[in-house]
């Protein structure tokens, strides 16, 4: 019969070999999974900000070898993304924000009264009204009484337009029928505001 072990031999076993609880082995097992992760996640960050200064070094050459021709490069389109101001159809230079505005006027109106000539789906045509509502809402609250933009052609359009909706619903009250002729009014008044944009 073999001998018992001794107790030191049974405490030294015990403590040396003790099991670790089951979170700290799940973990233990996801910390080099994670770190290789994270060094993946660097690398490949690294390596995009990398080719993204060569990409910008590159075209920085290339827009100066183009501007020292004469042209604006991508320099120029850079400065243009930057700047406030964007250039209409007509030539005139006006706030791009104004001049999203507007757009967004023509488009919702538009679509909103040849909503109302499809046939009969109401709750389509009340959706294209209530977003045509809210781009009048935005431009005039934004755009009303501007001096940079009162004067301008496209302005003074969009404002008959509206005046004109407004004025024929005061009357007529919010559910009337919108006749032929009114409409034709405001459509013609969009598509002059619109070639000014």
């Amino acid at each position: 019969m073999p001998a018992p072990p001794s107790s030191m031999s049974l405490l030294s076993r015990c403590c040396s070999s003790s099991p670790m609880p089951k979170h700290q082995t799940v973990d233990s097992k996801r910390q080099p999974i994670r770190r290789a992760r994270l060094l993946l996640t660097r690398r490949a960050t690294a390596l995009y900000l990398l080719a993204g200064a060569a990409a910008t070094a590159g075209r920085a050459r290339a827009a100066e070898e183009v501007e020292g021709a004469g042209g604006e490069g991508v320099v120029g389109a850079i400065k243009s993304l930057f700047d406030p101001n964007e250039e209409t159809k007509a030539g005139k230079v006006l706030p791009k924000a104004y001049l999203k505005a507007a757009r967004e006027v023509v488009r919702t109106l538009r679509e909103s009264l040849e909503e109302k000539d499809a046939a009969g789906d109401s709750a389509k045509f009340r959706r294209g009204a209530d977003s045509a509502k809210v781009s009048i809402r935005e431009f005039l609250g934004g755009w009303r009484g501007q001096q940079s933009v009162a004067k301008e052609e496209s302005y003074v359009a969009l404002e008959k337009a509206i005046r004109s909706l407004a004025e024929f619903y005061s009357k007529a009250g919010p559910f009337a029928s919108l006749p032929g002729d009114v409409k034709n009014k405001i459509l013609d008044d969009l598509n002059a505001a619109e070639a000014y944009l």
